[in-house]
C-alpha cells in the first residue's frame, strides 16, 4: 500500500505587496554574502602575487585550488542541512564560519607593524601564510555549505498558491547575485589600490579585505533579524545519500550475483529492485542519464575561471586609461556580471526566437555552442597575448646582459664599447639597450680601456661622469616590467650636494649618486626637488608600465626653469595595448556563459525527476569545482613558456571536448520525468514493495529465483521508500 507523507501545515508568514515578508531579508543577505564573496576573491590573485610575493604560477594554483573547494563544499552543506540542521540552522553555522574566515583573511593583509623589509614583504611571512590559508578554508567551507541551502529556503517562504510570486522571487535572488558581484568587483579594486600602512605605505589590502567581512557580517545579521519570520521545514534526509546508496547497492548486487542462474536485467540499475523502489530506481535512472552528460562540462569552466587569474595577470600589462575614469586590472572582472545582465534577456528574447525560425536550437547545442565561445575567447586571448609580447621589452637570456650609458657630462661625447661606437649628447643617452656577453671593453674619450664585468640576465646603466678625468659608474636596472601597471622612477642625481625628492608624499631614498626606483601610478606626477634652502617642482605624465631615470644635471639651479633642466630618461617604454581590447574575449566568454550555464540548468532542471533537482544541482556545481582542478593539472603538465601557448593549449582542449559532448549529445534522448513518474504511480502497489531475500536462490533454478523475488515480503520499508512513494 502506498504510503502517503503527512505534511505539517505551514505557518503563514506576513506578506507586503504578495510576498512573504521574510524573503527580502533572504535576498538583502544573499547580496551582502556575494558582496563579501567576488569583493574578496576579485583582488586575491593580486594578493598572493604583490603582498605574499608568490610567483604567478602558484598564485594561480592556490586561487583554482580555492575555487574547487567552494564547489566541492556545497554537497557537505546540502547534506547537513536536509539530513540533520535544517536549512536555517545550517546557513546561520556557516555563515558564522564563514564570517570567521573573511575577518581571518583581513587580519592576515594587515602589514607588520614593527617592522618591514625595504621591499614591503613582512617579516613573518610564514604568518600571514597560516592565516591566510585558514581564512580562505573557512570562506571555502561557508560559501560552499550555504551555496545550496539559501535559495532552497527563499522558496520554502512561499504557500502552494504563491507559484507566480515564487518564479519572481528566484528572478530577483538572481539579480540579486549579479548586482553584489558587479559592484563588489568595481569597490574593491578600488579599495585595494590605496595606500595605508604604518611604517611603511602599501596597498591597502586591509581594508580591501575589511569591506567584504563587514559585508559578510551585516549578511549574518539581517538573516537573523528575519528569523522571527521565517517558515522552517524540517529536515527530510537527503536525497544524495539516498541516490547513492541506492546507486551503490544496485552495483553490489550485480557482482553478487554474476553467475549465469541469474537472468540478465535491461539496465545495471535494475539490480537495486530487490530493495528499493521501482520509481526510485526510475528516478536515479533518470538522474544518471543526465549526469553521464556533465561529464564533459569541466573543461568549460577551466576556462571560464580563468577571468580570475590569468585574465587579470594580463590586464596588469595593458593600458587602463579609459579617457575619464582609469581601470585597475582586477576591476575588468566587472565586464562579465555587466554583460550578464544585458545578454540574458537579449538572448531570452531575441537571438534564440530568431534562431528557432531557421533549425530547432536544442538545449544541448546551445551548450555546444557555449564551450566553442569559450574556446573562441581563450583564442582572443591568445592573439591579444600576442600584441601584449610584442611591446614587452626584450629583457636579457640567462647568458646575456646588457647596457644603457647616461652621458652626465655636459658636452656631447662618443664612447666605444667593444667594436660599437656609441654618441651620447650632454645630459643624455642611448634609446636602447646593448646586449653582451660576461663583458665588454669600454673605452672613453681619454682613450683609456675599462673592462667591464657584467652578471648574467642583468640590465645595467652605466653613467659617464667628469671627475679630474672622464670616469663611469655602474648600476643594476629593472629586469621586468613594473607590476601592476605602475612606473618604476628613480632619480640620477649629479648635482653634486644633497637633494631631497618626492612624488605623490613618496620619498626616494639614494645610494649614492642613484636612487632606489619608487612606484608611481598612472597619471600627472610632480616631483618635490628640495636642498636646504630651496625647492623645485617638476611634472611629468606618466601611463601605466614604463620606467624612467630622471636626470638632475650638474648645471641644475633652482628658480622659475629649474624643472626644464631635469631630463627624463625612458628606460621601458609604457604599456601600449589597451585594456579595452579585453571586453572581446569578455563578451566571447560571457556569452559562451549565458549559453551554456543558463542553458544547462534549465536542462538539468527539465530532465531531472521531481525529487532530484538538488542531486543534479550537485552534480553541476561538481563540474565548477572539477573544472578549477584540470586548471592546476593542465598549467603544471604543460610548463610553456609563453602565456599565449598557453591560452591555445586551453582552447585546443576545449575544442575537442565540445566535438566529444557534441557526439554524445546526438545520441541523447529527451525525457518527460513527469510521464515517466506517471506510470508507476498508475501500477499496483504491490509492484512497488521491496524483495527481500533476493539472493537465496531455491533449487538451484533460475526460475525458482524469479519466483522467491515475487514472493518476497516487504515489511523492511526503509526512508528512501517513504520518500519515493506516491
Amino acid at each position: 500500500m502506498a504510503v502517503e507523507k503527512i505534511k505539517k501545515p505551514k505557518k503563514r508568514s506576513a506578506t507586503i505587496f504578495g510576498y512573504p515578508l521574510s524573503i527580502f531579508f533572504i535576498v538583502v543577505n544573499e547580496f551582502c554574502e556575494r558582496f563579501s564573496y567576488y569583493g574578496m576573491r576579485a583582488v586575491l590573485v593580486l594578493y598572493f602575487k604583490y603582498f605574499l610575493k608568490w610567483d604567478e604560477d602558484f598564485a594561480t594554483t592556490i586561487y583554482h585550488t580555492f575555487v574547487a573547494l567552494c564547489y566541492l563544499t556545497p554537497i557537505l552543506g546540502a547534506i547537513v542541512a536536509d539530513s540533520w540542521l535544517g536549512k536555517f540552522k545550517t546557513i546561520v553555522y556557516l555563515s558564522i564560519v564563514y564570517t570567521v574566515g573573511q575577518v581571518v583573511m583581513a587580519i592576515s593583509a594587515i602589514q607588520d607593524i614593527t617592522d618591514a623589509n625595504k621591499d614591503g614583504t613582512p617579516d613573518n611571512m610564514t604568518l600571514h601564510v597560516a592565516l591566510s590559508m585558514l581564512g580562505l578554508f573557512l570562506i571555502a567551507l561557508g560559501t560552499g555549505g550555504i551555496k545550496p541551502c539559501v535559495a532552497a529556503f527563499g522558496g520554502d517562504q512561499f504557500e502552494d498558491h504563491q507559484e507566480k510570486q515564487r518564479s519572481t522571487f528566484f528572478s530577483i535572488f538572481y539579480l540579486s547575485i549579479n548586482a553584489g558581484s558587479l559592484i563588489s568587483t568595481l569597490i574593491t579594486p578600488i579599495l585595494r589600490a590605496q595606500t595605508c600602512g604604518i611604517h611603511i605605505q602599501q596597498e591597502c589590502y586591509p581594508l580591501a579585505f575589511g569591506v567584504p567581512a563587514a559585508l559578510m557580517v551585516v549578511a549574518l545579521i539581517v538573516f537573523i533579524v528575519g528569523s522571527p519570520m521565517y517558515i522552517r521545514n524540517p529536515p527530510q534526509g537527503n536525497i544524495i545519500v539516498k541516490v547513492c546508496k541506492c546507486i551503490g547497492f544496485a552495483v553490489k548486487n550485480r557482482f553478487r550475483h554474476r553467475s549465469s542462474q541469474y537472468p540478465k536485467r535491461d539496465h545495471w540499475m535494475d539490480w537495486a529492485e530487490e530493495k528499493y523502489d521501482k520509481l526510485l530506481i526510475a528516478q536515479v535512472k533518470m538522474a544518471l542519464k543526465v549526469l553521464f552528460l556533465y561529464i564533459p562540462l569541466p573543461m568549460f569552466w577551466a576556462l571560464f575561471d580563468q577571468q580570475g587569474s590569468r585574465w587579470t595577470f594580463q590586464a596588469t600589462t595593458m593600458n587602463g586609461n579609459f579617457g575619464a575614469i582609469t581601470i585597475q586590472p582586477d576591476q575588468m572582472q566587472t565586464v562579465n556580471p555587466i554583460l550578464i545582465l544585458i545578454l540574458v534577456p537579449i538572448m531570452d528574447t531575441l537571438i534564440y526566437p530568431l534562431i528557432a525560425k531557421c533549425f530547432n536550437f536544442t538545449p544541448l547545442r546551445r551548450i555546444t555552442v557555449g564551450m566553442f565561445l569559450a574556446a573562441l575567447a581563450f583564442v582572443a586571448a591568445a592573439l591579444l597575448q600576442i600584441q601584449i609580447d610584442k611591446t614587452l621589452p626584450d629583457f636579457p637570456s640567462s647568458t646575456e646582459s646588457q647596457v644603457k650609458f647616461i652621458n652626465m657630462v655636459n658636452r656631447d661625447l662618443q664612447i666605444q664599447a667593444d667594436n660599437k661606437t656609441i654618441s651620447l649628447k650632454g645630459f643624455g643617452a642611448n634609446e636602447d639597450y646593448l646586449t653582451f656577453h660576461n663583458q665588454f671593453t669600454l673605452v672613453l674619450e681619454s682613450g683609456q680601456q675599462n673592462t667591464i664585468n657584467l652578471a648574467n640576465g642583468t640590465r645595467n646603466t652605466i653613467a659617464i661622469i667628469q671627475g679630474s678625468k672622464l670616469g663611469f659608474e655602474k648600476f643594476d636596472d629593472m629586469t621586468s616590467k613594473p607590476e601592476k601597471g605602475e612606473n618604476a622612477i628613480r632619480v640620477l642625481n649629479g648635482f653634486g650636494s644633497d637633494l631631497n625628492v618626492t612624488v605623490r608624499d613618496k620619498l626616494f631614498n639614494f645610494t649614492s649618486n642613484m636612487s632606489e626606483y619608487l612606484s608611481v601610478s598612472h597619471g600627472k606626477a610632480e616631483f618635490m626637488i628640495k636642498d636646504n634652502r630651496e625647492s623645485c617642482v617638476y611634472t611629468q605624465e606618466l601611463g601605466f608600465g614604463s620606467s624612467y631615470t630622471l636626470i638632475i644635471p650638474s648645471t641644475f639651479t633652482f628658480g622659475e626653469m629649474c624643472s626644464e633642466n631635469i631630463k627624463a630618461v625612458m628606460d621601458m617604454k609604457p604599456n601600449s595595448v589597451h585594456m579595452a581590447w579585453q571586453i572581446i574575449q569578455y563578451f566571447l566568454m560571457t556569452t559562451g556563459e549565458v549559453v551554456f550555464s543558463v542553458t544547462g540548468l534549465e536542462f538539468s532542471y527539465s530532465q531531472a525527476p521531481s525529487n532530484m533537482k538538488s542531486v543534479l544541482q550537485a552534480g553541476w556545481l561538481l563540474t565548477v569545482a572539477v573544472g578549477n582542478i584540470i586548471v592546476l593539472i593542465v598549467a603544471e603538465a604543460a610548463t610553456l613558456n609563453d602565456q599565449w601557448a598557453e591560452y591555445i593549449l586551453f582552447a585546443s582542449l576545449l575544442v575537442l571536448v565540445c566535438i566529444i559532448f557534441a557526439i554524445m549529445a546526438y545520441f541523447y534522448t529527451y525525457t518527460d520525468p513527469t510521464k515517466i513518474e506517471a506510470q508507476f504511480d498508475e501500477m499496483e502497489p504491490e509492484e512497488k514493495e521491496k524483495r527481500k531475500n533476493f539472493d537465496m536462490p531455491r533449487k538451484g533454478s533460475a526460475e525458482s529465483h524469479k519466483e522467491d523475488r515475487r514472493s518476497s515480503d516487504s515489511s523492511s520499508d526503509d526512508e528512501c521508500t517513504k520518500q519515493t512513494k506516491i
